[in-house]
């Protein structure tokens, strides 16, 4: 099930809706739970995509995936992680916006997980069930703000620095998500779930030790090798097969 939040022209106000073909089928209530059909759809090519979701906290992990070819790092037992303010997230389509005295920022393509239940102390195996759905990410980092002695919390928090959509697909196996990233069109990203350092299930595992996990969390999961540093006017497309492309242009506050 693809779900979306998307304006119309008619209308000011974000509505929320389910994907069938190429129909919205527009629904109101909550979005883990009790959705109501209103019965007024719209073509999915009349609608402005917004972000799938207004998380509740959004968590980054860093340095998690191995280049191609190279051998991958055993499982941290303390994996790099980070968490990310609520005005960093913007929908596809919106500008990401350079701090000023800032050239350039580095992009990030990444599988965003979206948590359905409130959890505590999972282990491992218990994690897919806690799990609600799927998005695309785009962990925009500025590293002239992060602090010699390894604290990101900066860099990565400034508006507009977390891209998130177009859909969040509630169907879909991220052990064999492959994703992919361009720059003005130029292939940047092209790898898959294999180069994964912490897996996933041990990442939410790990999380939930010291914070307890709830409905509308997101976690960002880590990007592949090839990610590098963008500028005023460029566009970054983030693609991952089976949920959908998200693209934004870099500007200039």
């Amino acid at each position: 099930m693809k779900l979306v939040r998307f304006t119309i022209s008619e209308e000011p106000e974000i509505l929320s809706g389910i994907i069938e073909g190429s129909t919205v089928k527009e629904f109101t209530g909550d979005l883990f739970d009790a959705r109501t059909l209103t019965g007024r759809t719209f073509p999915v090519s009349d609608i402005r995509f917004k972000a799938p979701l207004i998380p509740r906290h959004i968590i980054g992990i860093g340095k998690n995936f191995a280049a191609e070819g190279a051998e991958k790092p055993p499982v941290p037992d303390m994996p790099i992680l980070f968490f990310k303010p609520l005005g960093t997230v913007v929908g596809p389509e919106d500008p990401v916006l350079l701090p000023r005295g800032t050239e350039e920022i580095k992009f990030e393509a990444e599988l965003a997980v979206v948590i359905g239940k409130t959890a505590k102390n999972l282990d491992p195996a218990e994690a897919d069930g806690v799990i609600f759905g799927y998005t695309v990410a785009n962990d925009f980092g500025a590293f002239n703000y992060f602090h010699p002695e390894g604290h990101w919390t900066i860099g990565k928090a400034f508006d507009t620095f977390c891209p998130l959509g177009p859909v969040l697909e509630t169907e879909f196996d991220y052990r064999s998500a492959r994703m992919k990233a361009a720059v003005n069109g130029i292939l940047k990203q092209d790898s898959t779930m294999e180069r994964i350092i912490t897996p996933i299930d041990v990442m939410i595992s790990y999380i939930s030790r010291f914070m307890t996990l709830m409905p509308g969390d997101v976690i960002l999961t880590g990007t592949p090798a090839g990610s590098e540093a963008v500028r005023d006017g460029d566009v970054v497309d983030c693609y991952i097969e089976g949920i959908g492309h998200l693209r934004n242009q870099v500007k200039a506050e």
